[in-house]
């Protein structure tokens, strides 16, 4: 028997620690993408960064050498969704981490409507509300490639949707006119102070 593969970080992180710029781009990213903690997006960045590289090497190599692994490369990309089109390895280096954020399960179901918010549809899929196509999935930063995602659906029963805060300030409103009312009926009359 083998001894267990050691378990390897899987993004790098920036080489400066501290950048206000940075840190408020990220504390942007991690808000619209409704992400958990700072290493989803330094796992999405350095997936994209590995892409972008191969796309570089592959420029360098000669026309016959670089041919089928290009076709390789943009076709898994074109899988995943990140790409569309006729993509080129020039468009390859334009990407960003953000377009495979865009791609996540927590996103996409998001953007479907299945839920109001990034932050509600990473609920819905940890508590296993989710599934593609009849399979629950309770990841929510799996990558679904272009086939899966018409195959996105609430798991065996439907959600309710609800926009409660709308509604409850429209019954407090509502509530509050009626007690206004209520109150300037049962006023008492003013008594003159005639004497």
């Amino acid at each position: 028997m083998g001894d267990p593969k050691k378990r390897r970080k899987s993004y790098q992180t920036p080489r400066k620690s501290f950048s206000k710029e940075r840190i408020e781009k990220e504390r942007e990213t991690k808000k619209t993408y409704g992400l958990k903690n700072t290493r989803e997006l330094y796992r999405a960045d350095s997936i994209i960064r590995k892409k972008r590289k191969n796309a570089r090497n592959l420029l360098a190599l000669g026309l016959e050498q670089r041919l089928k692994r290009e076709k390789e490369l943009l076709d898994s990309l074109k899988n995943m969704g990140i790409l569309r089109g006729n993509p080129t390895l020039e468009d390859v280096l334009t990407l960003t981490g953000e377009a495979l954020l865009e791609r996540r399960l927590q996103t996409i179901v998001w953007r479907k409507g299945l839920a109001n918010t990034a932050k509600q549809a990473r609920q819905f899929i940890t508590h296993g509300h989710i599934s593609i196509n009849g399979e629950k999935v309770n990841k929510p930063g799996y990558l679904v490639t272009t086939e899966e995602e018409e195959k996105i659906a609430y798991h065996k029963q439907e959600m309710i949707l609800e926009q409660k805060k709308v509604k409850a300030t429209k019954e407090k409103e509502s509530e509050k006119k009626e007690l206004q009312e209520a109150f300037d009926e049962a006023k008492p009359t003013e008594i003159e102070d005639g004497e």
